[in-house]
């Protein structure tokens, strides 16, 4: 044997050293592979820096205790693997470190799975070290897993994991063996960094277990890692197994919670939530038995419903494992809920969920209110809670929870970044002070950097003149750099080529009518992958457009796009959209997102179509194609369509949005044309939060608002309807009165409560 291996060692340009710590610098995936074959307890195999492409990498080996197989990067981060590459383990005692998946989708079903095959599980292996950066399908509602934990005593910290765009968990620890339950799992000091919205069911960060599984115990511990901007879905971390720990882990700036979804006998103790005032942020979700809440700190959460700061559900009796199991032998204690807008007791409940929680403690927790609504609620009958020893310093609570003690106290903010009463008496209620928030440089990488935060708009910090002319905003377009500013001077911009947008630009004209951008194709812009747009004082006529099905001034391309997408117009006229019967403004495809559309001081007249289409994914799986819609302070006159158009179907409730706000816009003669399918002014089809305030609404057609699923909040207060039926309310799912608030509306000079 030492002979072969002396031999690979000569083959690989590397001298042969004891038989127990070989050393093999691998160039290629034929020098990999023959080094693997050869490969023993305590040997490193090394990959060259440089690009690996299409690797389909796999490790079956078996290393020792102590003297583990190793696989690394000849420097850490310098083996990058791109293109359709993934990482399979299997056998045991297998170290991986040092290498970066980027440029690239896996082709199977992980990025990187703790099994070979379904026969060759990890054992005693670890994943440190290691980068996933934007790695993901090109279909958004394609679904892979970035890492698969199979097998038992496996390890994966120290990692960093950002960007992921495609449906499916970022990581999932499976059940699905029975060599992968109670596996001893530790997950830790890994950096989770921002997820975008995915407008869908299927965007966990991470998940332990399946319904199927999750009366099986995992025993997986979760340990000081970062939640860092992930925004998939309504679960950031979806525990559906018994036995787990979630302990010491920072959640920054993160819609959703920790949920426990399945399973019991669960543990989350000592974990910080820092929601700093974003919308839908929050804290933990409680459904099961036996499960242990205690000494966490949250603050900030602007949550609400499934994503409160703490939301402790009701079940479904005798609820199969798909469903909820009603909260029983549950003890929550010693959390400070802080400066944040919910906490709720049998959230949820509905005929099915009717069971109330049962047998459960709530005691010694501290909490204030960071609003005026209601922020203790109650859904359901608390006489299965005990609680003992609590303090709320603020804020409203429903009248059935007068066991709770209620009065100001001061607070300060100690040495550890967390906020504790003064009074001595206080000391024993809330979060502990030994808490010590793990920071941001302990966990991930060091030699790879974080993401920032910031406006794709304007970044680039470039401003470039445009002059007018035929095609000149083609050609800026085409030269700029993502993030660049076009000064469009006054003029008449004629365009000839529809502009296919693959960056953020912001075009701005010296005003409405000054600067006039005509375009002769269906199309002025087509966005594609990684477009943002920004317009601002422009006039866009439609006077040079040809008569052709499906004219939009802007659209997204027929193919999926992975990333999310701005759009934001701020005093943006739009004239003459008549040549076609629909003649649209916006319209987003299937397979698209926005995290935000944005209109403001701008006026549309004269259009066949809808202004804003967001309504093409109908199959009625959850999905949707707008989180963020706001139109403000604009004017609608002769719109054969709707202003918007907002369709998200189904019975799914993990999602967030779409959010709309329409407010202190005029509208005459909208709606009404007879191609518009839905017959309304504004159609908005299972919407979880609609304001719509302050508008006056003349010869139009009616409002259209159906709820679905969820708890949908919508408000229609202080509008002005002339001449205009009023809206029409339908609820598909809840049964009971409308959902919507009808306040200070005035109907042809009437006003009505």
């Amino acid at each position: 044997m030492f002979a072969g291996r002396s031999l690979v060692c000569a083959i690989l340009g590397v001298a042969a050293a004891p038989a127990a710590a070989d050393q093999f610098l691998v160039h290629d995936q034929a020098d990999y592979n023959r080094a693997l074959q050869h490969a023993e307890a305590g040997d490193t195999i090394m990959l060259a820096d440089g690009e690996w492409h299409d690797f389909d990498m796999v490790v079956t080996a078996s290393g020792d205790e102590g003297a583990p197989i190793t696989i690394t990067a000849q420097t850490r981060g310098g083996a990058i693997l791109t293109g359709q590459s993934s990482l399979r383990i299997g056998g045991e005692y297998i170290l991986v470190s040092g290498l970066v998946f980027k440029d690239g989708y896996s082709p199977r079903g992980e990025v990187i799975a703790f099994r070979a095959s379904e026969d060759n599980l990890a054992r005693h292996s670890r994943v440190t070290e290691v980068v996933i950066d934007g790695f993901s399908k090109p279909d958004r509602y394609e679904s892979d897993y970035w890492v698969g934990i199979y097998g038992r005593g496996n390890r994966f910290d120290h990692n960093h994991l950002v960007g992921k765009t495609n449906k499916g968990v970022t990581l999932a620890v499976r059940l699905d063996s029975e060599e992968s339950r109670e596996n001893a799992h530790r997950i830790d000091h890994n950096y989770f960094g921002s997820r975008q919205s995915l407008g869908s069911n299927g965007g966990e960060t991470l998940r332990i277990g399946t319904s199927h599984y999750s009366m099986f115990n995992s025993n997986t511990l979760v340990e000081n890692n970062v939640f860092d901007r992930t925004d998939g879905e309504v679960e950031i971390v979806s525990s559906k197994s018994g036995g787990n720990i979630f302990r010491g882990n920072l959640f920054l700036r993160s819609r959703g919670n920790l949920t426990l979804r399945h399973g019991d006998g669960n543990l989350v103790e000592r974990n910080v939530f820092m929601g700093h005032g974003k919308d839908y942020t929050g804290g933990i979700r409680v459904i099961n038995r036996d499960q242990i809440v205690r000494d966490n700190y949250m603050e900030g959460l602007r949550g609400t419903g499934f994503s409160s700061a703490l939301a402790i559900m009701n079940g479904v009796p005798n609820s199969p494992v798909n469903r909820y199991v009603e909260v029983e032998n549950g003890q929550v204690t010693n959390n400070s809920i802080l400066d944040s807008a919910r906490i709720g007791f049998g959230v949820g409940a509905d005929e099915e969920r009717s069971a109330a929680p049962s047998k459960t403690v709530f005691a010694a927790n501290l909490m204030s209110a960071s609003g005026g609504d209601v922020f203790l609620t109650v859904d359901s009958p608390v006489s299965g809670i005990t609680f003992s020893g609590n303090r709320v310093l603020s804020g409203e609570v429903d009248p059935a929870l007068s066991a709770l003690e209620s009065g100001a106290a001061e607070l300060f903010r100690a040495d550890n970044g967390l906020l504790y009463p003064a009074d001595p008496a206080l000391a024993g209620v809330g979060a502990p002070r030994d808490l010590a928030p793990i920071a941001l440089e302990d966990v991930g990488v060091a030699w790879y950097p974080k993401p920032g935060d910031g406006s794709p708009f304007g970044a680039s910090g470039t401003v470039t003149p445009v002059a007018p002319g035929n095609d000149t905003l083609v050609d800026a377009i085409t030269a700029a750099q993502s993030g660049d500013v076009l000064e469009l001077a006054a003029g008449r911009y004629v365009v000839e080529r529809t502009i296919g947008l693959d960056k953020a630009v912001t075009l701005r004209g010296a005003g409405d009518e000054a600067t006039i951008i005509v375009f002769a194709r269906p199309s002025l812009i087509e966005l594609r992958e990684g477009a943002h747009l920004q317009l601002a004082n422009l006039l866009i006529d439609g006077e040079l457009a040809p008569d052709s099905v499906g004219n939009s001034v802007i659209r997204t391309t027929i193919y999926p796009i992975q990333s999310n997408m701005q759009i934001e117009l701020d005093g943006v006229a739009v004239r003459n959209l008549t040549v076609n019967k629909s003649f649209s403004v916006l319209t987003l495809g299937k397979s698209t997102f926005a995290d935000r559309i944005k209109i403001s001081g701008s006026s549309f007249s004269d259009i066949s179509g809808a202004i804003v289409s967001a309504s093409a994914e109908t199959e009625d799986y959850g999905q949707y194609n707008v989180e963020y819609l706001d139109i403000t302070r604009s004017s609608f006159a002769n719109i054969g369509g709707p202003v918007a158009d907002i369709y998200r179907g189904g019975r799914d409730e993990s999602t967030f949005g779409p959010a709309v706000t329409i407010a202190r816009n005029t509208f005459v003669n909208v709606g009404q044309a007879a191609t518009n399918g839905s017959s309304a002014s504004v159609s908005l089809h299972g919407v979880q939060t609609a304001t719509i305030t302050r508008n006056a609404f003349t010869a139009s057609a009616p409002l259209r608002i159906v709820h679905t699923v969820g708890t949908p909040m919508t408000s229609v207060t202080q509008n002005s309807f002339t001449d205009t039926p009023a809206p029409e309310l339908v609820e598909l799912v809840f049964d009971g009165e409308t959902r919507v608030s009808l306040e200070d509306n005035a109907f042809d000079g009437v006003g009505v409560e």
